[in-house]
């Protein structure tokens, strides 16, 4: 498989790309736990089918020092005993986000709810950042037809 075109070296998509990643870097900072940041990206990238993203958060987040056991039960957390009840909370958001269009109502209150027991104001903004932002990676890249396989941990940060 080849991607379409070489966005990550096409200057209009470079523009795209260093003020996406600006945003990313403000939410990442913003006191969210790594691994919850981690958890939810590639919830998300799962839900899109984006091989590159979840290739990318799968390699940083193991290289962070997550666990195989947690990342093989990223897709199944719902029945899977290894994830906190805020990461749980983060990840019922990140599903709901990322499926906007197929709920009639968006997010549910009672998503929003559990993720506020979890999480301050600060890291709310952050969590519905990323979403926003790796949702935006995802469809870029599954646009693009972006192979995946061949991301290093670290590679573009």
């Amino acid at each position: 498989m080849n991607a379409r075109i070489d966005f990550f070296a096409n200057p209009v998509a470079g523009k795209v790309l260093r003020h996406i990643n600006s945003a990313g870097k403000a939410a990442g900072d913003a006191g969210l736990p790594h691994a919850t940041q981690e958890l939810v990206k590639i919830r998300a990238s799962q839900i899109n089918g984006c091989g590159f993203c979840t290739d990318m958060h799968t390699k940083d987040a193991a290289a962070a020092g997550e666990t195989q056991l947690r990342l093989n039960l990223v897709a199944a957390w719902r029945e899977a005993t290894v994830f906190t009840e805020a990461e749980r909370a983060a990840l019922e958001l990140a599903e709901q986000g990322t499926r906007i269009a197929d709920a009639a109502g968006g997010v549910s209150d009672e998503a929003w709810a559990n993720a506020a027991k979890h999480y301050d104001e600060n890291q709310l903004a952050a969590l519905i950042s990323l979403i926003a932002i790796i949702n935006a990676y995802n469809r870029i890249n599954v646009i693009n037809q972006q192979p995946a396989g061949d991301y290093q941990p670290g590679q573009f940060g």
